[in-house]
């Protein structure tokens, strides 16, 4: 009885299609696209010399060489599938590195298929597997090629199971796939023998190992045709986690922004391709080595293996060198501050978030140099630790009431006694210990517990101030800083007067503070607060005076009561130049009526100095750094018996 062909014809149909479409989509990068493009390949072949073995026999052919032939090259192809499949897996997970560590592994994905190659291509001497002299027919010895089937089918299943914490639910299920239909072909076949499904089965699984895993809108990006943030993220901690040691030259812009306002988006993105290709063109040249990356705002990565140390090491020169010359496009010339850092990992980022952390913005840290900066020279891993779990670090704090409030003494130069301080946020946490408070504020302000927190100072400032303690300290007021999020607030104004009216405090305690950088945010959420709060009873200063982008029209528009000069110009006091701005910022102050605060003083000289310029309080370690509440009442209370 002849075979039916017809599920073979269909297989090859499906397989051009998909080697046609892989083509097509550039997915042959990697080497997991690699294994899979072997793969379609493979199986067309199967497909062929199994349409070709079953023509020959329905013709009635008693050439045995070429019956051999293509009955050989059929099992030989065949049977290549499972093996490329666990290498194609193996390529997934990312774990060659283990493989090549683990002798049984290289046992079980080498040997079973060297035996069966072995047993078919001595088969037209032995014929131990299958015979043609009478028509095609299996052999004592056709069920070891099951029995090696089986054996790759069932180590397949247990690795994808093992490391299927490493896989999207979508990938486990395509990759279990081929096992699946293989072995429902196999059934079907031995019952029905005249149809040939087995290679329709390979082809189908492939099929859907496309759609479900080999897709590159998931990793590609579109426009640069280089590996996105997400394949980035994904293959990084899948390293990590596999314990795979690999060198990241990290490639960030650190004049993106600037660039990008200046050229706009289009111009923008036509800048980003030119950069992916120049990085391609190194990659190039290094016999490509390394995984491109761009993951976004001007940030590049190339991604090299253990083994290409030195690769790395020239292409982070190489990168550096080439971007530090101007960039020319569009008959444009754009000057680009490269910032390149090479990282070993795990020898010198020691986690997943960490590397993820650090790489975001190494380049507003670290002055760009005309030589590449090793991780070990920049990287800090308790900060960066901080930065990787500072989200959860916060609401920890918020949730368990971790939050303390610090006072720094502010001393009055005209009643030469203290008769403020500043409140300050402090955090101290069992794991990292006390953790900086810009850092807490810049990562409140983008996870949105800013306010939360704000909420938390006000109400524990407020609770002081109705203390009997404070009472007995005879102050005037408190300082409580404001940030920008809290001031674009449209009900900040009804919390704090919520809060004192719960404690019964009285507004004239209290002085809030606001940044240079806040008032050049939204004029009426700002205007709306102040106004309010003022016709409340509450004063006001402004802080970090000479930092900012102050606008003197609307800084003269606004109720404040104080102006706090920024340490940064106190620093800079010998300077001549410096000491004629204080000299004229001071006297303009004045004449508007404005009380002036000195922050950062640390000698007597300073505070001489500023008292001779009539400032009206001085702030600074001279007296007190900030100190807990228990301290801050010892402290003042000391300080006012000495007196």
């Amino acid at each position: 009885m002849g075979r039916n062909i017809s599920f073979d014809v269909a297989a090859i149909l499906l397989l051009y299609l998909l080697l046609f479409s892989t083509i097509f989509r550039k997915m042959t990068k990697s080497l997991t696209d690699r294994v899979f493009l072997a793969s379609v390949v493979c199986a067309i072949f199967s497909s062929h010399f199994d349409i070709l073995a079953a023509l020959l026999d329905l013709s009635g052919t008693r050439n045995e060489p070429v019956l051999y032939l293509a009955h050989t090259g059929y099992l030989l192809v065949h049977n290549a599938q499972s093996p490329l499949h666990i290498v194609f897996v193996v390529s997934l997970t990312d774990t060659w590195h283990k493989v090549r560590k683990n002798r049984f592994l290289h046992f079980i994905l080498w040997a079973p298929y060297a035996l069966s190659f072995l047993l078919l291509i001595t088969n037209p001497l032995t014929h131990l597997i299958f015979s043609v002299k009478e028509g095609y027919r299996h052999e004592a010895l056709f069920p070891v090629l099951y029995a090696t089937a089986a054996c790759y089918i069932l180590t397949d299943f247990c690795y994808i199971i093992y490391y299927r914490k490493q896989l999207r639910l979508r990938r486990v299920a395509s990759l279990c796939s081929m096992a699946v239909l293989c072995l429902f072909a196999i059934i079907l076949h031995l019952v029905w023998p005249v149809q040939l499904v087995e290679c329709f089965a390979i082809a189908l699984s492939l099929f859907i190992v496309s759609i479900g895993v080999q897709r590159p809108e998931d990793y590609i990006d579109t426009f640069t045709g280089l590996y996105k943030h997400s394949a980035y993220g994904y293959n990084m901690k899948r390293a990590f986690i596999n314990g795979k040691h690999v060198h990241v030259v990290m490639f960030n812009i650190g004049n993106y922004l600037t660039v990008r306002t200046m050229l706009g988006y289009e111009t923008t993105e036509t800048m980003l391709l030119v950069i992916a290709g120049k990085l391609r063109e190194i990659n190039k040249k290094l016999c490509r080595h390394a995984v491109l990356y761009y993951l976004d705002r001007g940030r590049f990565r190339m991604v090299f293996s253990e083994k290409d140390r030195l690769s790395a090491e020239t292409a982070a020169q190489e990168v550096l060198d080439t971007f530090s010359k101007r960039l020319h496009f569009k008959s444009i010339d754009i000057s680009l501050v490269p910032c390149v850092i090479l990282a070993r990992c795990p020898e010198e980022i020691e986690s997943f978030a960490s590397l993820m952390s650090f790489g975001n913005n190494f380049h507003e840290k670290f002055h760009c140099t005309d030589h590449y900066l090793p991780a070990s020279a920049t990287y800090n891993p308790d900060e960066s630790d901080i930065q990787a779990n500072i989200d959860s670090i916060i609401a920890n704090a918020i949730d368990n009431d971790k939050f303390e409030i610090y006072y720094q003494p502010i001393y009055s130069v005209r009643q030469k006694k203290f008769a403020s301080a500043e409140a300050l946020l402090r955090l101290f946490d069992e794991t990292h210990g006390f953790i900086s408070p810009e850092l807490i504020i810049i990562a409140a302000e983008k996870n949105g517990s800013i306010h939360k927190i704000g909420e938390l100072v006000f109400d524990k400032v407020c609770r002081f101030i109705a203390s009997d303690e404070y009472r007995q300290l005879g102050l005037d007021y408190i300082e409580v800083n404001l940030s920008v999020a809290q001031c674009m607030r449209a009900d900040l104004a009804d919390k704090i007067l919520a809060t004192i009216q719960k404690y019964q405090v009285n507004p004239d305690h209290i002085n809030l503070e606001i940044t240079e950088t806040a008032i050049s945010y939204s004029q009426k959420a700002m205007a709306d607060n102040l106004t309010k709060l003022s016709a409340a009873g509450f004063s006001f200063s402004l802080d970090d005076y000479g930092t900012g982008y102050s606008n003197m029209k609307r800084l003269i528009s606004l109720p404040l009561k104080l102006v706090k000069l920024d340490k940064s110009l106190v620093d800079e006091q010998s300077n001549p130049k410096m000491w004629l701005f204080l000299q004229n910022t001071v006297k303009m102050l004045k004449d508007m009526e404005m009380e002036i605060v000195v922050e950062g003083i640390e000698t007597t000289e300073m505070v001489e100095a500023f008292s001779r310029l009539d400032c009206d309080f001085i702030q600074g370690y001279f007296f007190s750094k900030p100190i807990s509440r228990d301290h801050f009442v010892a402290f003042i209370l000391a300080a006012r018996n000495v007196g």
